[in-house]
């Protein structure tokens, strides 16, 4: 086994936090040398722990119209890494699911992005995504959307595309209309690589 096959499975296998999640421990991810667009989120929800497939939900079809791709292409790891902040579902709390459990990225996520050097678009999804990729996220989130031109084209911070989000989705039309079309455009050309 390669090192970097070596690493999948050990991220594949873990169990570290087991004992502090209520389902249990069911790292979800899709990683791969060649990709060249990687989705950085929050942590898998529960239809997305019980199929073991990231986005395999709601929110995963409007990403994946946002992006302008298929699901074959999104789903192909040659092209899309998806490394979460978290990599197993955390449970839910009192206002939905909780936050990504703090284990993953010093054990597993900074490795797993080292293996990762084609990567040419970095989109980050969620307000734990968006603190560790971005260094100044004191403001809200929508100042930091509106700002995607300073970070362009390598980071591009979007809302979650969870449906919890359709009433900022309806005050911030100009996302939809200003920064996707851009977005498609970029990835499509990384695409084509």
């Amino acid at each position: 086994m390669t090192k970097f096959e070596t690493l999948v499975a050990d991220v594949s296998a873990c169990s570290i936090c087991k004992n502090s999640l209520a389902d249990g421990a069911r790292p979800v991810f899709q990683v791969h040398p060649d990709a060249r667009i990687l989705i950085a989120g929050q942590a898998p929800g529960r239809k997305v722990h019980e199929s073991g497939i990231p986005f395999d939900d709601a929110s995963g079809k409007r990403l994946r119209e946002w992006l302008g791709i298929s699901r074959e292409t999104f789903y192909n790891p040659k092209n899309l890494a998806i490394l979460p902040m978290g990599f197993c579902y955390p449970g839910t709390g009192k206002n939905g699911d909780l936050p990504p459990r703090p284990e993953c990225e010093p054990a597993w996520r900074s490795q797993l992005l080292e293996q990762l050097p084609n990567i040419e678009v970095t989109i980050v999804l969620g307000k734990y995504a968006q603190k560790y990729h971005f260094e100044n996220t004191h403001g809200s989130l929508t100042e930091l959307v509106k700002s995607w031109q300073e970070y362009w084209p390598k980071l591009v911070p979007l809302p979650h595309p969870s449906p919890r989000n359709n009433i900022w989705l309806s005050k911030n039309r100009w996302f939809e209309q200003e920064l996707i079309p851009k977005l498609q455009s970029r990835l499509s050309t990384a695409l084509l690589k």
